[in-house]
């Protein structure tokens, strides 16, 4: 009998062992869900809080770009615009990086609204092909994917092709919303456009304008080369150089480069020393949480218009 009693005493005891160990277990996932819960609450609320953050920034940006140009006759890279701002207190921080666009080759502009090629557009692309080695007939195909007729050029192709591919698509026929659509085309690949991110831009930098200009107060070396034959790097390089020092205030002063004289003058209607077209960064942040919203503006007459408008 005291062996029996021993035995469910024993019992009792483990029963008792067990039921805590799993109420312990209960209580310690009831714990952790809670604080799982309550992480994604504030990862959230972070999150939503970083995203307001960088649509601030992003529209702040504007406004801080509309009082650095007001009144001013010329863009260039010394302009206060052009330096990185960040502001950060407890809450959050956020930081707003502005470029320009005007001082990319539009590649929109490679067609005219008859069909035909724009001559300028046509020989600076090519200019950039031979200096990336990229094959000239991609500007043939980029060309067909911009016409809204469905006859190919010679190197090019339309809609027949594109419907033989997996997954099948049409040719455009408009111009390009976004870069990113070149992959598209028939001989472009993303390592191709990774070279080309610096050099083109499918925004227009006056609306209804066929035709962009090129903003050599703010062109890279390579879109400076691409302007006529007669600039290599060495000449590139001199105009940059002459910018830094002192800003080009009309086209007429590109003739201040040595050696520059008659190709400033066949320039005229090509190039300009101020710009329109603004990419905007805006990086917001809240603790661990960040959001980034990229942003294309046109300022025009004291007005601002978004061209483009991406979170991520």
């Amino acid at each position: 009998m005291t062996g029996r009693l021993k035995n469910e005493s024993g019992f009792a005891l483990i029963l008792t062992l067990v039921i805590t160990a799993l109420m312990v277990a209960v209580v310690v996932e009831m714990i952790h869900q809670v604080y799982v819960d309550t992480s994604l609450s504030r990862g959230f609320r972070d999150g939503q809080q970083a995203s307001i953050l960088a649509e601030s920034g992003a529209t702040g940006g504007v406004k801080l770009l509309q009082i650095a140009l007001s009144g001013r006759s010329y863009t260039s890279l010394s302009d206060s615009w052009a330096t990185p701002f960040k502001l950060e207190d407890e809450a959050g921080s956020v930081e707003i990086t502005v470029s320009e666009e005007s001082g990319k080759i539009n590649i929109n502009g490679l067609v005219q609204p008859n069909g035909e090629y724009e001559p300028f557009t046509l020989a600076a692309l090519q200019r950039v092909g031979t200096r990336l080695q990229i094959p000239g007939e991609v500007w043939n195909a980029t060309a067909d994917w911009i016409d809204i007729d469905d006859l190919p050029r010679s190197g090019g192709v339309e809609t027949p092709y594109y419907r033989t591919l997996k997954p099948a698509y049409s040719a455009s026929n408009r111009k390009f919303m976004t870069l990113t659509e070149l992959t598209l085309v028939k001989g472009f690949t993303p390592e191709m456009l990774g070279k080309l991110r610096s050099i083109l831009t499918p925004y227009s930098d006056m609306a209804g304008s066929p035709l962009s200009t090129v903003n050599i107060n703010t062109a890279s070396k390579e879109v400076l080369a691409a302007l006529d034959d007669r600039i290599d790097d060495r000449m590139a390089e001199r105009i940059i150089e002459e910018r830094r020092l002192q800003p080009f205030s009309s086209t007429a002063q590109l003739s201040r480069v040595p050696g520059l004289d008659t190709v400033a003058i066949g320039l005229v209607g090509k190039i300009s020393v101020k710009g329109n077209l603004f990419r905007i960064t805006s990086r917001g942040r809240v603790k661990n949480a960040g959001r980034t919203v990229e942003a294309v503006v046109r300022l025009s007459s004291g007005t601002a218009e978004f061209l483009s408008w991406q979170e991520y």
